[in-house]
């Protein structure tokens, strides 16, 4: 895992997905068909949401070094 930033995992069972949310980067989510796949994911997308903050000039919370799963 690349930032500590808080990520909560959680699966739809209906829809037979893994969901990973980012709660300190609003907006910021990703989903796959494993837990590692929607994690993985999930690095790729937080990097995407910093690297569009910063090219917007928007500020880009620090990470509160937790790290959870639910």
């Amino acid at each position: 895992m690349g930032y500590m930033y808080e990520r909560v995992v959680y699966y739809l069972k209906e829809e037979k997905c893994w969901i990973v949310v980012v709660p300190e980067l609003p907006g910021c989510q990703a989903d796959g068909e494993t837990m590692d796949e929607a994690l993985a994911n999930a690095e790729v997308i937080i990097q995407e949401w910093i690297d569009t903050a910063v090219a917007l000039g928007r500020e880009v919370p620090e990470p509160a070094g937790k790290v959870s799963f639910a």
